[in-house]
This record gives structure tokens, C-alpha cells and sequence, in this order.
């Protein structure tokens, strides 16, 4: 009891440091936040297309600016002096307004992450600040209510359009966004309970020794998996697949409002990829070889190089992702994620959750892992026994009528394997074709002549 009392403290006193700043500095630190997503996004654009382009032995751009790094400004030149159309069948307010409900919980997110220690160790124009936006107690929660919003802009999005196809792509994007947002939660709770706060600068803090990829591996490995899901990038970018959608929810969308769209994207790569450093690689601490021999690499201004390259490796996963790996039937990524991600999830929380239990309790590792490994072990040898020896139902062959009736229930349906149209009487045709009739010696006859089918002279 006295250990909570003193770790909530210390949260508290932290997180004092966090709403002291004058205006003026939280102005620029909102617009600071806003540049750095804008630009992180267009060096993610030319970076994709390089990077494919490179893995599938292709050019790329090369085109505007020195090795086409001016590309992505380009592109948005050219969406913003695009027409804009406006669907004649559409609910023209929600219409308009669904790019902007994308768009802006995307930057939302990002304020409560960490681009350093908050102990006010930077000053901006002779004032001391924290690194960061600002924190709260529930700031991880914070980050999922507010990308929760951007859902409903692109359901909207799908419905305002007026079109079966936008409508069907914000549907398939809305169930898959809230299936892998619950996987996604379930591997925070590891983390809250390692760290026992829900604060990312308190999360980050919790990390000094060891990352929570290390000692949370599951938990890693199910936030990677939800996070390409959670953003719609390939393999499992089902909402636009262009072969059953055109372009999915998007698809009636011109200029500035289809660029909110791809703006909105790419920001939520980048801040997924944030509270994936900010949860379970250090967030802003130095890796470890660096920390071990260089004592101010966690200090002033460095923190956020350690935080930019570690965004920038995640945003290498995302475009190593796509250029890769094909994309997955919707069945498919459905079962991924309800029948693996979250029974995984769950079963990994209750161990995590059971190992605090026994070590606050003050067992020692050794039977922590006895209590704990020994009954997980004994249902997964037992799982896989049961499916070694289970006996697998035989597909049942249903036979097939022996007469195929091609106006079943009075609409065309095609023919089963094995079956065959019944032959349909034709009526003759009137007007004769002309064809190339042999002579009884097998000499055709001459153009523009008759000529006589062999045995019609004897008829």
C-alpha cells in the first residue's frame, strides 16, 4: 500500500511539470508538432517510393528536385490544383466534412508524445520546458479515444459518397480498425502493468533499464501486427483493394479533400510508430550501446534525434511491409485478428498480470516461473496433443442431380462441376451464309462462283 502511495506520488510530482508553459510556448510547441508530421510525412512519401522502388528494381522518382527528394511536394501542388468534384448524389455537408474528422485526430494524437525528459531540461527563448505537448495520467488512453474518432470520418466518408463502393470500403475499414483497436488494447495492459502508470512520459521513464520489447515480447509482436492493420497499410490495406473497391471509401474524392485523406494516413503511420518507441523502445532514451559510453546522450536536445531515427526505422517497416508481402483475403485478416491477435492477448495479460501478483507478493523468480510457466506449458503440450490426434471431419461429397436445371428458382445459375448444359433446340437461320464448298476432286470453288456440296449431284 505504502509502495502505491509513493509511485503515485512520484507520477504526480512529474507530471507537475506538464501546464506551467506561458501561451506563446504552447502555441509553438502545437505548431511545432504540426511541422514536424507534415514533413516527417513528406519524407515518408518519397521514402516509400524509393525504397519499392529499389526492391523491385525500379527508378523511382527522379524527376523534381535533386534525386526526386522534391517529389512529394510536387504531388501536393498537383492534388491542390486538381478539380474539385463533388458527387451530384451526395450529402455535400458530411461530404466535405468527413475528410476533415480524418485528418484531424491524426495530429491530435501526437501531443502527448515524449520527445525527451520531463524535467525541464531544454530552454526556448530563456523560458525551461518540458519536451513534450503535455501528459496526463490516462495519456495512453488519451491517444486511443482520439484515433478512435477518426473512424467515424471514414465511415462517413463511405456513406455521404452517394456510391456502392465508398460505402462498402467504410464499412469493411470501419469493422477492421475496431477489431485490431482491441488487440492493440489488450497489449497495452501489459505495459500499464510493468510500467503502472498509463502516463508515456511515465512509460518512458519505467524503461531505463531494460525496453519493454525485451521484456514484454508478446506484447510487442501483437502492437507491430494491429498497428499495419490499425493504419490500412498493405498487406492488410482491404479497404481500398482496388481489385473488389476501385479505391474503397475514397474512391468519389478529388483534390484537396482525397489529399486530407492520404494526409491522415500517413500522420497515423507516423504516430502509431511514435507510441510504438514511446511503449516499448525507450521512446527518447539512447539504445543501449550509446547510453553504456556517451553520458549526456540522454540529456538537452539529443533525446529527440534517438526519438526521429526510431520513428524512421518503424516507417522502414511499414514500407518494407508493402513492398513484400501480398495482400490477405478479408476472411483471412479477420480471423488474424479475433482468433489469434486477441485470444493471444488475452492469455499474455493474465500471465503478466499473475507474475506482478506473485512478485509483489515476494516470491522469488524461480517459483514465479514454476507457478506461472507450469500451467501454460501443460495447456499448450495439451492443445497440441488434442490436435494431433483429433479426428478431422471428411467434406461431405454431395451428389449431384443427374438433370441440371440451368433456370433454378427462375434465375440463371451456371452448371456444377460436372455438370452440362442440356442442349438448346435452335430454329435455322434464313438469311445463307456463304462457305467454301469442296468440288468431289477437292478443288474449291472459284470466288464469287457456286459450287455444288459433294453428293447433291446425285441427290
Amino acid at each position: 500500500m505504502n509502495h502505491s502511495l509513493t509511485t503515485l506520488a512520484t507520477v504526480g510530482d512529474q507530471l507537475g511539470f506538464f501546464g506551467r508553459d506561458p501561451l506563446w510556448l504552447v502555441l509553438l510547441k502545437a505548431v511545432f508538432v504540426f511541422v514536424f508530421l507534415t514533413v516527417t510525412v513528406l519524407i515518408a512519401i518519397v521514402w516509400e517510393r524509393k525504397v519499392v522502388a529499389w526492391m523491385q528494381l525500379r527508378i523511382g522518382p527522379d524527376r523534381h528536385g535533386p534525386w526526386g527528394l522534391l517529389q512529394s511536394l510536387a504531388d501536393g501542388v498537383k492534388l491542390a490544383l486538381k478539380e474539385d468534384l463533388v458527387v451530384e448524389r451526395a450529402d455535400k455537408a458530411v461530404y466535405v466534412l468527413a475528410p476533415i474528422v480524418s485528418a484531424i485526430p491524426a495530429f491530435m494524437a501526437f501531443a502527448v508524445i515524449p520527445y525527451g525528459p520531463a524535467d525541464r531540461q531544454v530552454s526556448i527563448l530563456g523560458t525551461r520546458t518540458t519536451m513534450q505537448l503535455t501528459d496526463l495520467p490516462v495519456g495512453v488512453l488519451y491517444i486511443l479515444a482520439v484515433a478512435s474518432v477518426g473512424i467515424y470520418g471514414i465511415v462517413l466518408a463511405g456513406w455521404s459518397s452517394g456510391s456502392t463502393y465508398p460505402l462498402l470500403g467504410g464499412l469493411r475499414s470501419a469493422a477492421q480498425m475496431v477489431s485490431y483497436e482491441i488487440a492493440m488494447s489488450l497489449s497495452f495492459a501489459a505495459v500499464f502493468l510493468s510500467s503502472r502508470s498509463m502516463s508515456t512520459s511515465q512509460i518512458v521513464e519505467a524503461q531505463q533499464r531494460t525496453w519493454f520489447a525485451i521484456v514484454l515480447p508478446v506484447s510487442f509482436l501483437v502492437y507491430i501486427v494491429s498497428m499495419v492493420g490499425e493504419t490500412n497499410r498493405a498487406p492488410f490495406d482491404l479497404p481500398e483493394a482496388e481489385g473488389e473497391l476501385v479505391g474503397g471509401f475514397n474512391t468519389e474524392y478529388s483534390s484537396l479533400k482525397f489529399a486530407l485523406f492520404m494526409l491522415a494516413e500517413y500522420v497515423n503511420m507516423v504516430t502509431v510508430s511514435a507510441l510504438a518507441s514511446t511503449l516499448f523502445l525507450g521512446g527518447w532514451r539512447a539504445p543501449w550501446p550509446i547510453s553504456t559510453f556517451w553520458a549526456g546522450a540522454n540529456h538537452g536536445w539529443w533525446p529527440m534525434l534517438w526519438v526521429t531515427i526510431k520513428i524512421q526505422l518503424l516507417l522502414f517497416l511499414f514500407i518494407w511491409l508493402r513492398g513484400t508481402l501480398p495482400r490477405l483475403r478479408y476472411d483471412q485478416f479477420m480471423k488474424l485478428g479475433w482468433k489469434v491477435l486477441i485470444p493471444v492477448s488475452l492469455v499474455w495479460v493474465l500471465m503478466v498480470a499473475a507474475v506482478r501478483a506473485l512478485r509483489n507478493e515476494g516470491y522469488d523468480i524461480a517459483k514465479v516461473v514454476l507457478y506461472v510457466g507450469a500451467p501454460v506449458t501443460t495447456i499448450l503440450l495439451l492443445s497440441l496433443v488434442w490436435n494431433l490426434f483429433r479426428h478431422k471431419e471428411k467434406p461431405v461429397k454431395h451428389a449431384l442431380p443427374d438433370t441440371f436445371d440451368p433456370m433454378a428458382g427462375g434465375y440463371p445459375v451456371p452448371p456444377m462441376p460436372g455438370q452440362q448444359l442440356p442442349s438448346v433446340p435452335r430454329r435455322r437461320s434464313r438469311v445463307q451464309q456463304p462457305q467454301a464448298q469442296f468440288w468431289e476432286s477437292g478443288e474449291p470453288a472459284a470466288v464469287g462462283g457456286t459450287c455444288t456440296p459433294k453428293g447433291a449431284e446425285d441427290a
